[in-house]
C-alpha cells in the first residue's frame, strides 16, 4: 500500500475534498478521483464513471447552487474512508432542507476510486418554508 493511501494522508484528502464540495469547485474534485472512478448514489439510484462524473457533479451543483456539507464523523483507515455528513441546500421554491449521509470511498495511489453515497435525502428535514 501507498503512503499516500494510509489512514493519515487519507484523513487529509478527504478534507480536501470536503473543501471543493463546499465551494463547488469541480475541477478539484474530480482531480481528487482517479481515472474510471465511480459515483453511485444509491438513494437516489444514479450511477456514473470515468469522465461522466464531471457532468453528474455539475448538474447537482446547478439543482442545488446553495449545497454545503458538514462534517459529522470522519473513520479512516489505509486504503479506505467513510464520512459522515449532513447536508443543506434551498429549493426552487425557497424552502430550506437539510438531510444525512454517508460516503464509503475507497482509495488507490492517495485517489478516490469509488464514491459510495447513502443518504436521507429521498425525506429530507425542512428548516424553513
Amino acid at each position: 500500500m501507498s503512503e499516500r493511501d494510509s489512514a493519515a494522508e487519507l484523513e487529509r484528502t478527504i478534507e480536501r475534498y470536503n473543501d471543493a464540495w463546499n465551494a463547488q469547485d469541480v475541477d478539484a474534485i474530480v482531480a481528487l478521483h482517479a481515472p474510471g472512478m465511480v459515483f453511485e448514489n444509491h438513494t437516489a439510484g444514479e450511477r456514473v464513471e470515468g469522465e461522466d462524473v464531471r457532468a453528474h457533479i455539475s448538474r447537482i451543483f446547478e439543482n442545488w447552487p446553495d449545497l454545503t456539507f458538514r462534517g459529522r464523523r470522519l473513520y479512516a483507515r489505509d486504503g479506505l474512508v467513510v464520512s459522515e455528513w449532513t447536508a443543506a441546500a434551498t429549493t426552487a421554491e425557497g424552502r430550506r432542507l437539510e438531510w444525512d449521509g454517508i460516503d464509503v470511498f475507497p482509495f488507490r495511489e492517495g485517489l478516490i476510486t469509488r464514491k459510495d453515497v447513502y443518504s436521507s435525502s429521498h425525506a429530507p428535514r425542512v428548516l424553513s418554508d
